[in-house]
Formats: structure tokens, sequence, C-alpha cells
């Protein structure tokens, strides 16, 4: 057998095996830069490793878009996001993080490298970190404002300036001011995107009734796995057609309540079915059992905040005892106005501060009328004073439980709601009208007014059993307790969130 052909065949197969190396490191590298747009770097020899994550299933993104989308997803974790090519494992994740949600917004048509664009952040959050995100993507020309805390926002730039704006999740604490800031510098077809930590539809549609600028064209939650937080993102675009545009409500136009108010009427508190025999216990135990409507969703993105006492008595009565003392205001400070009929009691709201008293009588209309004080058969009176329950009534229809007659001044009630508050704040309602309500909640419904009204306390009036006699019913009142039940659901069927008051 001839072995000298043993060493050439040997070196053959070396040869091919070499070649075919240099081939496959030439077409490795020739993939890692054709598709990935970046070289390998010290730290990646780029034969198994991506140069975007180790681990392939870091980053999951599922998105929904569009106008008519009002919820989708996109689960991220900062340190999986693609990073610089010259220092990746350096990555600032502040940075990573905005430049994933940057890089989307560009995607989707809401920002672009030519963009004029500002960054409003809280001074905990760098703005040089934002701006630098902004910059990775190609974005060059940012501008950033640190919005202090507790202080309206101030942006020091003319009118119409920027085609994009975003602000960061913890400076909302003046949505109302951001709203008109905004408005004013965005530029008309440019894009606004807020991260919020809100994440319920009230709060929601709040935020978006704040800005009639703009129109609403997505929204989405993002979670950052590192800090467990989810963030909402909504996005609006500046379209001329809505500057100053806002909804009124005309005489004779009733309003439909949105469904998302409808929603909320689902988790308050069953009303009470059966007539109580002892009212005076059962209605005042029930308000352990009431759902604020403040202790179910954020009223942060609102104009103002505003408590209408009507029917209101003495200052110490339902004002103080229980509005300024157990009603949950989440840190907001309230306008109060107070409206109550009864001279007895109006010297009670002189110089308080952030109250208005409305010396008059809530109606359906501008006129004069007759109010009487009025004691049960029992001899039930208010503490204060000793002064029975006041009520509208015609003078001629007064018996002989009229302690006190006064000729006052009644207004339209549905007329000055109209004209006091707006769709943009959040009016909380207490009334106590001695019978009246079956006269004015039918009005604020046909004037559509009822709208304006984010939570109403109600006491209804009718013929209840007395403490005084037993056996024996009140005969102030003509209407059940039936009828009253059908005014509390009739309200609640209209997506009117509504509390038996006692």
């Amino acid at each position: 057998m001839d072995h000298h052909h043993k060493p050439s065949h040997l070196r053959n197969i070396l040869g091919k095996l070499l070649l075919f190396s240099l081939v496959f490191i030439v077409l490795r590298f020739a993939y890692v830069v054709t598709i990935h747009g970046e070289t390998c770097d010290s730290t990646d020899f780029c034969f198994f490793s991506s140069p975007d994550s180790n681990n392939p299933n870091d980053l999951i993104t599922t998105t929904k878009v569009g106008p008519t989308s009002t919820s989708s997803s996109i689960i991220i974790n900062p340190t999986s996001i693609k990073s610089s090519p010259s220092k990746p494992s350096h990555q600032n994740p502040t940075v990573q993080f905005h430049s994933s949600i940057f890089q989307d917004l560009i995607v989707n048509g809401h920002l672009s490298p030519s963009s004029k664009s500002l960054c409003i952040h809280s001074p905990s959050l760098s703005g040089a970190d934002v701006i630098v995100a902004l910059k990775q993507i190609g974005v060059s020309d940012v501008s950033g404002i640190p919005k202090k805390p507790n202080k309206p926002l101030v942006i020091s730039f003319k009118d119409n300036t920027f085609d994009f704006i975003f602000v960061g999740a913890d400076v909302l604490d003046f949505p109302a001011n951001l709203a008109v800031e905004v408005a004013r510098t965005l530029k008309p077809e440019g894009h606004f995107v807020v991260h919020t930590f809100s994440k319920d539809e009230y709060s929601f549609n709040s935020f978006i009734g704040l800005f009639n600028c703009c129109k609403f064209i997505q929204s989405r939650e993002i979670e950052v796995l590192d800090s467990r937080k989810i963030v909402r993102e909504i996005v609006m675009k500046k379209e001329i057609e809505y500057i100053r545009q806002r909804v009124e409500y005309d005489d004779n136009k009733e309003c439909l309540v949105p469904g998302y108010k409808q929603e909320l009427i689902k988790k308050a508190e069953g009303l009470i079915l059966e007539e109580p025999l002892k009212p005076w216990i059962t209605l005042k135990r029930n308000l352990e059992n009431i759902k604020y409507l403040s202790s179910m969703v954020d009223i942060n993105f609102k104009y103002r905040y505003v408590y209408v006492d009507v029917g209101a008595r003495s200052y110490g009565s339902s004002v103080v005892s229980w509005f300024k003392k157990q009603y949950p205001k989440q840190n907001k400070t309230f306008d109060i106005y107070a409206i109550e009929a009864d001279k007895t009691f109006h010297d009670q709201y002189t110089n308080k501060k952030g109250v208005t008293l409305l010396p008059y009588a809530a109606w359906v209309r501008n006129e004069s009328l007759f109010f009487e004080i009025n004691e049960d058969p029992g001899g039930q009176k208010d503490v204060v004073k000793g002064r029975g329950m006041g009520r509208i009534k015609p003078i001629q229809s007064s018996g002989n439980d009229v302690s006190d007659v006064d000729k006052i001044q009644g207004f339209d009630f549905a007329d000055w709601l109209k004209s006091t508050v707006t769709e943009k704040d959040f009016v909380v309602m207490k009334m106590d009208v001695e019978g009246t309500e079956f006269d004015l909640i039918p009005r604020l419904f046909e004037t559509g007014a009822i709208c304006l009204i984010d939570e109403i306390f109600l006491e209804c009036h009718y013929n209840r059993w007395q403490k005084c006699c037993p056996g024996e019913r009140s005969p102030k009142y003509e209407k059940t307790y039936e009828q009253c039940l059908d005014l509390f659901t009739s309200l609640r069927q209209r997506g009117v969130l509504v509390h038996q008051w006692w």
C-alpha cells in the first residue's frame, strides 16, 4: 500500500475546512452589518449572540393603536431595550425606556426627526435623560422644562412653537393649567403625548375633556417590569377646529350620560328597596355603606372642585359636619355654595372662607315664593334655635302646623348651575329641600344640567313613619316611599350616581 499520498490528502481536508471557516466569517459579518446596521464590538463575538438582547423574550410588545382604541399594552424591560452601539452595557435605564417609547411614536407617525420638541418633566427626573433619548433616535431640536411641584406650569415660548410635546407622569398636579399651555404652544397638526399613572376610565375621559384644542388619537398601557408600575400613554393631536369647542347645554335639551359613568353605577351601594320602619336609624346607618365617587376614581383631571349644598341649613350642619369632615376630597380644595332660604341661618355664613351663600330658594324658575317653617305634630325641630324645617309652599295651602311664613325669592336652579359650573368641573351636590326634589330633579334633566353633576346625595321626603308616634305617618308629605324609590332608580338608570341621604 502507498503511504505517500496521506499527507497530501490531509492537507486538502485542512485547506477546505479553513476556506469554509473564512466564508462563514465573511457571511456572518455581512449579516450583522446588513441586517442589524452595526458592527461587532469587543464584548460580543457575534457568532452566536445578538447585539439587541441576550434573551429574545425579554422584550415583549403587543400594541393596539388607532382612534377607536382606548386600551392597548406594551410590556417593556428597560434592560433589554436596544442600547447605544458604543457602550451597550452602560446605557441609562431612563434613556433606554424613553428611547423605546419615542421610537414607537416615530413608527406610528406621531413624532419625526424634524419635529421641534418640548419635554416637560419633574425636577426628580433628569430632563437631560429625556432629551438624550430623543436625540439618540435622531430628534435634534429638543427643549426641556422642569415642572416644580405645587406650582402652575409656565412655558416661556411663543404660541404655536412646537411640533411635539411630551409630559412625564409625575408633573400633572395642575392639569388645567397644563392644558392651557399645551394648547397655546403646540402647533396645529402637532402631537401631544402624556404619561399618567391614572388608569380608570373616569380620569381618562376627564383628562381628554380638558383639551378642547386637541383630538384624541390613541392610548396604551406601558409596564416597566423593573419598577412594577404601569403608566398610561395618551396621544393627542392639535386640530384648529377643536379650539374653543365645548359642550353647551341648551334649555329643553336632555344630555346623555356617557357609558363610563353608567359603569360606575354598578359599583355603587345598593338602594334600600323596602321601606324602613325606623328611617331615622336605617338611612343614617346607610351612610356607612356609601361608595363615594372619589373613593372609586381619580378626580385629579378637573378644572375646579365644587360642592353645592341645596338646603344647607346652618353652617355647622352638612357643610362642616359632613362634607368638610367626611367626604373624601383627594386633597382638593372645593368651592362651596350653600343655598339656604331661611334667613335665620344667613349670619352664620358671614366671612366663611371658600363658602358662598345664596340666600334664596332653589326652584324651577325665577319668581317670588312663600317659604314656611313646619313642625311635625310630634314636635320635632331642628336643633339649631329650635327651628323647624322650611319648604316652599303656596300661602293659601298652609295649614295649622305653620309657625312662620316668609316671602322669599326663588331662582331657576338648573339655569344657575349651568352658568356656574362646566362639564370640566368636579361637582358634588347634596339636596335636602323638603319635597321640592320632585320639581327640581325633572328640571335638571329637561335642561341637561344633570350632566354637570358628578355625584348627588339626595334626601327624598315622603310620608314616613314617625319617631314620636308609633304606627302613624307624617302628614307633611304626600309622596310615598315607593315614589321616592322610583326617583332614585330612575336617576341611576339614566347614569346618575345618586345616594340615599337622610
